[in-house]
């Protein structure tokens, strides 16, 4: 039987695309490993979306196709980068036998049935490569296929799986990713050239996927798409963001849901009203805000300036008192000055927000940020972001604190043997950004288990408790 190994990179939409591709294999028949030792066929799940993220996929390419010197016989590659460079991965890379784009990823198994019935030769050993994410971007625009086994679809196309997907993570908690693409173009980022616009997935197609999902043991779905809180525009012409998660959260077995990637200006009222009213939504939402100054935000191509970012954080503080916000920032935006900075600073403090993570800018090739003027040093950009970053430390060590002597419901992922102690989450920390809830329990408890915890004590990111009896 023929055995697959999957590589995922880069970001969770990533993850459920890879495990989407793995579950139609299954279906048909091929054997799915993760010992590359042993598998026929490798299949990388790019990402691109920063330079950063480029170079670990042509890292992860390279060092699979020195897997053809043994047992490997067919190296694939899907995803972003795939996308984006399809011209430049098939003559960079010709270790690669099919390239795979973003919106063909549902014909990923008569791809690897066209490659085993083919009688190609073997690829020669692994070339030098300069550096892809710099070369020909306009040569990526071209037609993309020299062989008949690259498969290409409009981006105005979406993939939609009804196979079973196989679950590579925490089997409690997983992504259910309910749109694909972007509408914004915000100046900095790439992803709309290679993931297309907007494109929600059928909420009839979302229920089934639940509750297969909830099947399989999850009790946490988190929502993610490039922008949650625009889901339905383009299928049913106005948001049903709040009608999915009502209907999601009557599928039995499903305890929490989760919000992410909700452009502010986009939260609107029967959105927050569900959230306050529905048991199983968390008290959670991810906002990205990018900045805080108005003339730094109209750059960036953003659709909100900063009384706007104060009057969507009242308005669900008001109707939503614990709600949890966590956010993100650019830092050294070209043209951001010191004042911009100091601003940003002060809207931080005062506005407390539960989590925050930061990014320094990156030029991304083929946006119109990259050909700005006063672009800003590395020196710069990572002064700005270590300053955000302290004073978010202390802001979350306050907010931490008030929770000491509270009991809250968490989740529980595993046992930490070195410190005796379960390793969980609550309502307000979402995997693998945000802190944990270190827990004493004198008994084992299954991972996905809900338990109440009394907190005892806190530091910046994590609370400490027990379980109470």
């Amino acid at each position: 039987m023929v055995k697959i190994l999957l590589v995922s990179l880069g970001c969770d939409k990533n993850t459920v695309d890879s495990e989407e591709m793995l579950g139609q294999l299954r279906e048909k028949g091929y054997s799915i490993t993760d010992d590359e030792t042993e598998a026929d066929i490798a299949i990388v799940n790019t990402c691109c979306f920063i330079k950063d993220a480029a170079d670990e996929s042509i890292s992860t390419i390279l060092e699979l196709a020195e897997l053809k010197k043994g047992n490997l016989k067919y190296l694939i590659v899907t995803g972003c980068m795939a996308e984006r460079y399809k011209n430049e991965v098939k003559k960079e890379l010709p270790e690669v036998d099919a390239v795979v784009g973003v919106a063909a990823i549902d014909e990923i198994a008569a791809v690897i049935d066209k490659l085993t019935k083919s009688n190609g030769d073997d690829s020669e050993s692994v070339s030098d490569i300069k550096d892809i994410t710099q070369s020909g971007i306009e040569e990526s625009k071209k037609a993309s296929s020299d062989t008949d086994v690259d498969t290409f679809k409009s981006l105005d196309y979406l993939p939609v799986f009804e196979s079973k997907r196989v679950l590579t993570g925490a089997v409690y908690s997983e992504y259910l990713k309910i749109a694909e693409g972007c509408n914004k173009r915000c100046t900095y980022c790439a992803i709309p050239s290679f993931r297309g616009s907007y494109r929600s997935v059928p909420k009839e197609i979302l229920i089934r996927q639940a509750q297969y999902l909830a099947s399989q043991g999850v009790k946490e779905l988190i929502l993610v798409a490039q922008e949650t809180t625009c889901y339905g525009i383009d299928k049913y012409g106005r948001k049903t963001l709040h009608e999915l998660i009502r209907d999601l959260s009557e599928v039995e077995g499903i305890e929490w849901i989760r919000l992410l990637y909700c452009y502010p200006e986009e939260i609107y009222d029967e959105l927050i009203e569900e959230m306050a009213v529905n048991p199983k939504v968390c008290h959670y939402i991810d906002m990205p805000l990018q900045h805080t100054e108005t003339a730094i935000l109209r750059k960036m191509g953003r659709r909100l300036d900063k009384e706007d970012i104060i009057d969507i954080v009242g308005k669900l503080r008001k109707r939503i008192p614990d709600i949890v916000i966590r956010t993100t920032f650019i830092t050294g935006f070209p043209g951001e000055n010191e004042k911009d900075h100091e601003n940003l600073l002060a809207l931080l403090d005062e506005l407390e927000f539960d989590r925050v993570g930061v990014f320094t800018y990156s030029p991304e090739e083929g946006t119109p940020a990259a050909a700005f003027p006063d672009q800003i040093d590395e020196e710069t950009k990572e002064r700005y972001r270590d300053e955000i970053m302290a004073l978010q430390q202390e802001i979350s060590y306050d907010i931490n604190q008030r929770f000491v002597g509270q009991t809250m419901d968490v989740m529980i992922e595993g046992y930490i043997p070195d410190d005796d102690v379960y390793a969980a989450r609550s309502f307000r920390d979402a995997p693998d950004v945000d802190g944990y809830v270190f827990v004493k329990c004198n008994y084992e408890p299954v991972s996905g288990t809900i338990l109440k915890v009394k907190i005892n004590s806190a530091n910046e990111y994590d609370l400490v408790g027990e379980v109470e009896d």
